[in-house]
């Protein structure tokens, strides 16, 4: 069970032809004060995995979320393209970290694996035509950051460094494998 709402995270899924539903976790997604980007993440992976786990009390739940970070500033979704052009302009020319938390809880036996995946991502110095053109063609007004690094995003990188190139999508599948083969499923 994929506890997402997330088209990406369902694609990444799929990547691994194992059969999967989907449900949408009703959270808060707020940032709680003082609380560290990671940490956020973390937080909301877990509450996503509890709150479907209420719904599917056997089942493995795959919830994931993902917080970037410039610094100690959280930059979440932007929802609006004002929102996305403000962390653009912030983020150009700098290293952004993104934290993409990761949880495969067991609602049968209350058994939870937690991981949080960095991964790095330094932008390119754009201008502010540059930033304008992108989210007119992009829109990627729901995606932490303002930018799809699997769609034209991609050329607002520079370089991007991390252990699994999945988890800045937002699902890091490498540690996905690892948690559900200690469940015992066999993947291949």
């Amino acid at each position: 069970m994929l506890g997402s709402s997330s088209v990406y995270r369902c694609e990444l899924l799929q990547r691994l032809q194992i059969p999967f539903e989907t449900a949408s976790p009703a959270i808060d997604e707020s940032a709680l004060s003082g609380e560290m980007p990671e940490m956020t993440a973390l937080r909301l992976a877990r509450e996503k995995a509890y709150a479907v786990a209420k719904l599917f009390p056997d089942a493995l739940i795959i919830a994931a979320d993902q917080v970037a970070a410039l610094g100690e500033m959280q930059l979440g979704k932007p929802l609006n393209h004002e929102n996305a052009v403000r962390q653009l302009r912030l983020m150009r020319g700098k290293e952004v970290v993104f934290y993409s938390a990761l949880c495969l809880f067991n609602s049968r036996t209350d058994h939870l694996q937690a991981r949080v995946v960095p991964c790095t991502v330094k932008y390119r110095e754009l201008s502010d035509s540059q930033i304008e053109r992108y989210l007119i063609k992009e829109q990627p007004y729901h995606c932490a950051g303002s930018a799809k690094a699997e769609g034209l995003g991609i050329m607002l990188i520079e370089r991007i460094t991390g252990d699994d190139p999945n988890a800045l999508i937002g699902l890091p599948l490498i540690a996905l494998v690892e948690m559900l083969m200690q469940e015992g499923v066999e993947l291949f």
